[in-house]
């Protein structure tokens, strides 16, 4: 908990730096990154974060999600992020990106520009037992049907990105098939 996030503005211009913890706290805007993976059956691999983490634990998320370190760049914190969650290596496009603000549980506050990126994958995930307790493959379209019935499985972001961007990714992966 002692690394800092990269305070933004919003577009998306460093403004400083802060560590992590107090960002979530304060609810200042912060650069974020989201991967979602998807394999040749165009299922999304989904990871059920881990119990323990400060916030949102136990839920199911995109593949995995994080922010970069001062002096990275989205695209290697994003890799990064898939293998030391996942233990996934794989080539990630950068797909959209969008600012959030969501209240969380332990009165924080996430308020992210999160750069959403994409790949493509059959490989079974490596999960680090300290970031995700599970994962699953699923369809977009059964994730959407089982966040109707059951919405508080899944995390503040990931309900937003799938609410509003949906067609994103059918795009995307229309484009990957041809």
């Amino acid at each position: 908990m002692n690394t800092n996030v990269i305070l933004v503005d919003e577009q998306d211009n460093v403004v400083g730096e802060m560590e992590k913890l107090a960002a979530h706290e304060q609810g200042l805007l912060h650069r974020a990154v989201s991967v979602f993976l998807f394999n040749s059956s165009n299922e999304l691999l989904m990871q059920r974060r881990a119990l323990g983490k400060y916030h949102s634990e136990g839920l199911w998320t995109n593949t995995c999600c994080s922010h970069p370190y001062v002096g990275e760049t989205s695209k290697a914190a994003a890799e990064r992020r898939l293998m030391e969650e996942m233990g996934i290596a794989c080539e990630l496009s950068p797909l959209f990106q969008f600012i959030y603000h969501a209240e969380l549980d332990n009165n924080l506050t996430e308020h992210e520009l999160d750069h959403v990126f994409i790949g493509f994958s059959d490989e079974t995930p490596h999960l680090n037992p300290e970031e995700a307790m599970s994962f699953k493959w699923m369809s977009l379209t059964e994730i959407q049907n089982n966040m109707l019935h059951f919405p508080d499985h899944y995390t503040a972001w990931f309900k937003i990105i799938l609410r509003e961007h949906f067609h994103q990714f059918k795009i995307k992966q229309l484009h990957e098939s041809i």
